[in-house]
C-alpha cells in the first residue's frame, strides 16, 4: 500500500502538476519580487513570501484541510502536507541556502554539532538571468545518504566576520542533492513577462470596503 510520502511525490509528479508548476510559478516569484522591491532592489523579505506561494501551490494541490502551516514543531519544517513535515527553501542564482537561521556564532555551532537532515525538502532554484532552475523535492534519504558521505563538508558557517546568522548547506552538497538520481526534478524556464502590478491595489480596495 502506497504510503503518504510516496502519494505527495507522486501528486508531485502527475503531468497537470508539472505544467502548472512551470507556467505558474515564474509569475508568482516575478509578482514576489515586485511586492518586495524598493529603489529597485529586493529585499530578504521576499523569501518568507516565496515561501507563503509554495505552501499556497501545496494547499491548492492537496486540499487545505491536508495542510498545515501552524503549530509546527519539527526541527527545519515549514509546513505539514498529511502530516509529513517538509522544508520549504528558495535560491536566486548561485546563492547560499540556510540550513537554518541562528541569532550568533554561538548558535550556529551548537546547531552545526547536534545537525542531522529532519524532513524532505522543497527547493526552488531560481536564475532570471540564465533561465535555468527549477522546483526540486529532495527525500530526507538523499540528504542522509549524502551527510554521511561528506560529513563536515555537508554544512559550513559563516566566515568569521560576517553575518553570523545562519548555517548553509555547502554548495557541493546542494548539486548533489540536485542532481540525485531519487530527487524529484522539475525543470522551469525563469522567464520574466511585463506585467502591469499595483502593489497597493489590494489594500486599497480594502480601505475601499466596510470590514
Amino acid at each position: 500500500m502506497e504510503n503518504l510520502r510516496e502519494t505527495i511525490f507522486r501528486t508531485l509528479t502527475r503531468p497537470e502538476t508539472i505544467l502548472k508548476i512551470k507556467t505558474i510559478l515564474p509569475k508568482l516569484f516575478q509578482i514576489a519580487e515586485l511586492e518586495c522591491s524598493r529603489a529597485g532592489k529586493i529585499g530578504m523579505e521576499v523569501g518568507s513570501l516565496r515561501e507563503k506561494i509554495i505552501i499556497s501551490f501545496l494547499i491548492n494541490t492537496f486540499g487545505n484541510e491536508s495542510v498545515e502551516t501552524f503549530r509546527i514543531t519539527e526541527p527545519e519544517a515549514d509546513v505539514k502536507v498529511n502530516g509529513i513535515p517538509l522544508s520549504i527553501k528558495t535560491i536566486t542564482g548561485n546563492g547560499g541556502i540556510k540550513a537554518v537561521w541562528t541569532v550568533d556564532a554561538s548558535s550556529a555551532q551548537t546547531f552545526l554539532k547536534n545537525y542531522q537532515p529532519k524532513c524532505d525538502i522543497i527547493l526552488v532554484k531560481i536564475d532570471w538571468k540564465t533561465g535555468k532552475g527549477g522546483l526540486f523535492v529532495i527525500p530526507i534519504e538523499v540528504q542522509q545518504q549524502l551527510f554521511k558521505s561528506m560529513k563536515e563538508d555537508y554544512l559550513q558557517l559563516p566566515k568569521q566576520g560576517t553575518n553570523p546568522r545562519g548555517v548553509e548547506f555547502n554548495k557541493s552538497a546542494v548539486e548533489k542533492m540536485l542532481v540525485h538520481k531519487d530527487t524529484i526534478k522539475i525543470l522551469i524556464d525563469w522567464k520574466k513577462e511585463k506585467i502591469e502590478y499595483d502593489v497597493y491595489k489590494r489594500w486599497v480596495d480594502y480601505w475601499s470596503n466596510k470590514i
